[in-house]
């Protein structure tokens, strides 16, 4: 009986939450695990969505938002944004990246302020490379942003998430690291090598690396939209960081295969990748302490449990 009460009261006070890039890695994973929890889903996105989330479109570009999106909801979820590898920065490429942004917040932040709405909290996808890349220093949520493109970037992204603060509104900005998951992202591409045997480290590999599995990411997703006591931003990664020599190891170690090449040397990255090989050949160390002194407790504390969970389930879904 109280087993029944307690699902039942969890579904009269489950939140409504509307999700912005539901469909990518991270909003796939977390409309998952949110659904499952028992909360009301709606997404927003270019294109209507034929499944059984409540789907609203919006055009960024344009300014066109509709006003239903926000019906019953109490948060927003903003994980919108281009990707930032996949394709050369070009002039072009390096502006939608940045407008993706800070136009989708910005439009968000003109649609609560100027509709109706019950809105109380927003919470907000950011990047560790707020901090850009500067030796060994640890960073923290009080350090400084960095003066390179995609700490620019971050830092444009997250003063548009502010100003939904000045609406009364609750904000979270949650910066993320190397996001680990089977399903895509930067552990598959790192993979694909260590399983033809051609594996290696990039650049010096001697650069830091800040991960995160993807369900441990999610759930901080879940904390910031639950915890009325978080605000402002937090490190949404791992306690542990290693070097991407040492990622490549583990990887390897996991699939049981040989890693012999030397590193991918940073200038032939520069010529295959321009600007965008700064993704693979520097990288930071960021602290996990504000969302652990919040009372988040990580599932996965290790690279190498992070890998076995990752790596060797999808092995073993394969074969069944």
């Amino acid at each position: 009986m109280c087993n029944y009460l307690s699902r039942s009261k969890l579904v009269i006070m489950a939140k409504k939450i509307l999700i912005t890039g539901a469909s990518g890695l991270i909003g796939k994973r977390l409309t998952e695990l949110l659904l499952q929890k028992g909360y009301q889903i709606s997404v927003l996105g270019r294109r209507r969505r034929v499944n059984a989330l409540n789907s609203f479109v919006w055009d960024i570009d344009k300014g066109i938002f509709d006003p239903l999106a926000l019906d019953g909801v109490d948060t927003i979820i903003h994980l919108a944004g281009a990707g930032i590898a996949g394709k050369r920065w070009t002039a072009k490429r390096k502006r939608e990246i940045l407008e993706s942004r800070t136009k989708s917040t910005a439009l968000l932040f003109n649609a609560l302020k100027n509709g109706k709405h019950t809105v109380t909290s927003f919470v907000s996808a950011s990047a560790v490379g707020y901090y850009g890349f500067v030796g060994e220093e640890v960073f923290t949520e009080k350090n400084n942003p960095g003066t390179d493109f995609l700490a620019q970037v971050a830092r444009q992204w997250e003063a548009e998430a502010d100003k939904i603060s000045e609406l009364g509104i609750r904000v979270v900005k949650l910066r993320t690291g190397i996001v680990l998951s089977e399903k895509g992202g930067v552990l598959a591409e790192m993979v694909k090598p260590v399983k033809l045997g051609i594996g290696s480290a990039l650049g010096s590999g001697k650069q830091h690396l800040t991960w995160i599995h993807l369900d441990d990411l999610c759930e901080i997703f879940v904390k910031a939209v639950d915890d009325s006591n978080m605000a402002g931003a937090y490190n949404a990664v791992g306690p542990q960081w290693l070097t991407n020599i040492e990622m490549t190891k583990a990887i390897a170690k996991v699939l049981n295969k040989p890693l012999w090449l030397p590193p991918v040397p940073g200038f032939v990255l520069k010529i295959i990748l321009g600007e965008m090989a700064n993704l693979v050949i520097y990288g930071s160390k960021v602290a996990s302490a504000k969302i652990q002194k919040a009372g988040f407790e990580f599932r996965f504390t290790s690279l190498e449990e992070a890998l076995e969970d990752l790596l060797l389930k999808q092995s073993t879904s394969k074969n069944e």
